[in-house]
């Protein structure tokens, strides 16, 4: 098989780029991104996932990133569409998996409704890598029996909707999306519908890649952690008691878990 034959003409493939880190890129999205003849791309897809892209292959930013000028959803939807019916074969890259927050219903929804063929690639999510970066299991027998995934993004000025006593359940790990500038309301919630202060939180800005940071703490303090520790960067926040275990728990490398220890 050549590599353009991964790609019909007029295809549409949503491929995750992962965290960020080009290595954890899957063999077929790699082969993809090799066989494109546009690539779409968001703000949060790492610049060696990028550097993949063959040179000549035509490259569009279409990143959405809080508190900046970008473009809307529908926009975007009509690029891809229009990219498709002249017959290009088309990347839609993604930071993580694109099954997770990533508005992937209305692209497929909008691509279809025009008769654009379209597929998805998933990819490895934020929380993964965070997780594997701290040795650490996002679940845990008889600790943490199950994994949430949220988001914490909202409308600007609106509260998080979100099932704040499901959530508060101390056997299991809560992976947060976009939760720098939720940590507030994020503990303030929790801790009222009957989570404890003391559970273990961990911060990581930037997964995956090198200039990664993690911060262990807890959730009473979350607050003051992701004010003063996470700036502006692409931040995944895990709160549960799997997140406080040294490795020993999880047959891997100890790791540091103190309360407030920087990585």
């Amino acid at each position: 098989m050549q590599p353009n034959d991964m790609i019909a003409p007029g295809e549409v493939w949503l491929v995750g780029a992962g965290p960020g880190d080009p290595d954890l890129l899957t063999r077929k999205a790699e082969k993809l991104i090799a066989a494109a003849e546009i690539v779409f791309y968001d703000a949060l897809v790492g610049p060696g996932v990028l550097d993949l892209i063959p040179e000549g292959v035509e490259r569009v930013s279409v990143g959405k990133r809080a508190g900046r000028h970008s473009k809307d959803q529908q926009s975007i939807d009509q690029l891809l569409v229009a990219a498709a019916l002249a017959g290009k074969r088309v990347v839609r890259l993604k930071g993580g998996d694109p099954a997770l927050f990533a508005r992937t219903a209305e692209e497929v929804t909008a691509l279809r409704a025009a008769g654009a063929s379209v597929r998805i690639c998933p990819g490895i999510t934020a929380a993964s890598a965070a997780a594997a970066s701290a040795s650490l299991s996002l679940s845990l027998r008889g600790i943490a029996r199950r994994v949430v995934f949220v988001t914490a993004h909202s409308r600007r000025g609106q509260a998080l909707d979100l099932d704040w006593q499901a959530l508060a359940d101390p056997a299991c790990t809560l992976a947060v999306y976009m939760g720098r500038d939720a940590a507030p309301e994020l503990s303030r919630a929790l801790i009222a519908a009957g989570l404890p202060g003391a559970t273990p939180a961990l911060v990581t800005c930037d997964a995956s890649l090198p200039q990664e940071k993690r911060f262990h703490t807890r959730l009473d303090l979350l607050p003051l952690v992701t004010s003063t520790f996470a700036d502006d960067r692409p931040t995944l926040i895990l709160i549960g008691e799997a997140v406080g275990q040294d490795g020993s728990c999880v047959h891997a490398p100890a790791v540091v878990s103190r309360s407030m220890a920087i990585d």
